[in-house]
């Protein structure tokens, strides 16, 4: 193995290698060399949030080799032959799985890109974590082989594990009845030594940062783009105000631009990232009920704040009542509840009822797998044309990954349809 690619890469971006990572953690840098640190960045560069090819392969064969071999040529064989050799996993990519994965990540081997991202990540003085470093939020660590390699944080690293935290989501257009909800809750989960998670989005996530701040609390945005570039443009001057008591959170890289589905992958990381997650408003198509899917699949507490019957704002929060067991929630003492027990790391303590909830599955779904996951309810069953219309995906897909769901106990044939399966 050569690697004169990756080290040659190395030294056009060393300075910029050592800014970003000079402030990675309170306590100073943790001990990785750059051009181990230059492939998990490389990696995110080329890759989409969520890979799980290139997750698995990293996993068997560790992030430097993979970068190696992106840059040196190998051939999807040659991938396969290495991990083999290597020890890899029993879930290790097939050669016909590297050879799509290759054909997404090489068109984007901008070596000129790459060096300008980095060197704009040191400009806006951005800070690079790795797995490992004592900031790193571990929960993410849960989403096994979708976990992200690398984070990008604008602001204190630290805001990311010094407090217990509980994430906050729901509509963008947010009703007068949703934002006051959204204050209270914040504020009231600041005053109980809570750290509050969001999107940085308009609505329900804006107010929730906004609560948080105004009550001198701790407070973290997760964004779908770098966090060179905040986004919606219309929160740039509350973003700061994050970055500068909290901290701004991206796996993108610099430069990226968000995108629908790099919003739907950036749910997952706030799902994962919170002890539990509560939407406050939700209307049937909110993407916050995709986050709340992240948090129920993960095992995660989550909880759901009612609101008038006749309100379609809060149609999505009814629906996770009834069909997703969401916590029906309405202050910000019973939201804490949620984490204090569930002996997940809240103050009460005590066994974890997660720990043999499906979460030690997680690791070895696809991303189609883990769509058809999100899109079961546990009460009502969801046919095969259900399940297609809501994922987007192909029926061959969808019954491809109700098979894997069902054999890793995940999911399971109810009448004419499927539902997702308590945990136990």
């Amino acid at each position: 193995m050569s690697g004169h690619e990756l080290d040659d890469l190395a030294r056009r971006a060393a300075a910029d290698l050592v800014a970003v990572r000079a402030g990675g953690a309170d306590r100073g840098p943790a001990a990785v060399e750059p051009t181990d640190a230059l492939a998990s960045i490389l990696l995110g560069f080329v890759a989409e949030p969520g890979d799980g090819v290139l997750g698995r392969l990293v996993s068997g064969l560790g992030a430097r080799h993979v970068a190696t071999g992106l840059l040196d040529g190998w051939s999807a064989t040659e991938f396969v032959e290495r991990t083999a050799r290597a020890g890899g996993r029993a879930d290790a990519p097939s050669a016909r799985e590297l050879a799509a994965g290759l054909a997404r990540w090489r068109p984007r081997l901008d070596r000129d890109a790459f060096v300008r991202s980095v060197a704009q990540a040191a400009r806006v003085r951005a800070h690079l974590l790795l797995p490992g470093d004592p900031a790193w939020p571990v929960g993410v660590d849960d989403l096994g082989v979708h976990a992200p390699l690398a984070l990008w944080v604008r602001g204190r690293p630290s805001a990311l594990v010094e407090s217990p935290s509980i994430a906050l989501v729901g509509a963008r257009a947010a009703s007068g009845y949703g934002e006051h909800v959204a204050v209270e809750s914040s504020a009231g989960l600041v005053d109980r030594g809570f750290a509050v998670v969001s999107g940085g989005a308009y609505g329900i996530d804006g107010t929730a940062h906004r609560a948080a701040l105004a009550t001198n609390g701790t407070t973290v945005a997760f964004l779908a783009g770098g966090v060179d570039r905040f986004y919606p443009a219309g929160h740039e001057s509350l973003l700061a105000r994050v970055a500068a008591t909290g901290a701004v959170v991206s796996e993108l890289p610099c430069g990226a631009a968000p995108t629908r589905w790099r919003f739907l992958q950036r749910n997952r990381l706030i799902a994962a990232a919170a002890a539990a997650t509560v939407v406050l408003e939700a209307g049937m198509r909110s993407g916050s009920l995709n986050t709340a899917g992240h948090a129920a699949a993960l095992g995660r507490p989550l909880g759901a704040v009612p609101g008038p019957v006749t309100s379609p704002s809060s149609a999505g929060c009814h629906r996770l009542l009834r069909e997703f067991d969401a916590v029906c929630v309405t202050s910000a003492a019973q939201m804490a509840e949620l984490v204090e027990f569930d002996g997940t790391g809240g103050p009460d303590g005590g066994s974890d009822p997660a720990a043999t909830a499906p979460t030690r599955t997680l690791e070895v779904l696809t991303i189609e797998e883990q769509r058809v996951l999100d899109a079961l309810g546990i009460r009502r069953p969801r046919t095969v044309a259900e399940l297609v219309r809501t994922t987007g995906l192909t029926a061959g897909d969808v019954l491809g990954g109700l098979g894997a769901l069902d054999a890793t106990g995940l999911a399971a044939r109810s009448g004419e349809g499927w539902v997702r399966r308590r945990p136990e």
